[in-house]
């Protein structure tokens, strides 16, 4: 098995140490690749999409960092069909978005949330 050295902040390592730990994984190596399998089945399902679909896009954030939220929500807006913002703590959101369109439009949307670094999660649940 190929050997693939990368770099995480400590906070990152703290975490995956946590999870380790809770779930019973022998390393961090084993917890890393169980990791990219769910983001390769995830991804997997996205590709998949097509059609009409009906979804939701939850968002995670730091409540400084506002501005990807409002920037992407007007790159989707023609498949948005509402979005809530909520405090979950004093500097924690989530954003909700309820979707309808394109299923291909909707896995772009999430992957594109994804893939900003200055939001902690984004998910996308399909119906």
């Amino acid at each position: 098995m190929p050997i693939v050295s990368l770099s995480l902040p400590d906070e990152l390592v703290k975490s995956l140490n946590q999870i380790q730990t809770s779930l019973g994984y022998a390393g961090r190596s084993e917890l890393i690749r169980a990791a990219v399998r769910l983001m390769l089945e995830d991804l997997k399902e996205k590709d998949a999409l097509s059609g009409y679909a009906n979804g939701v896009l939850l968002v995670t954030h730091d409540e400084a960092n506002e501005e990807p939220i409002t920037r992407l929500k007007h790159e989707f807006e023609d498949v948005v069909k509402t979005h809530v913002h909520s405090k979950l703590s004093r500097t924690n959101c989530v954003e909700v978005f309820l979707l309808q369109g394109e299923g291909r439009k909707l896995a772009s949307m999430a992957k594109t949330f994804q893939k900003e670094e200055k939001l902690r999660s984004a998910k996308l649940v399909v119906f």
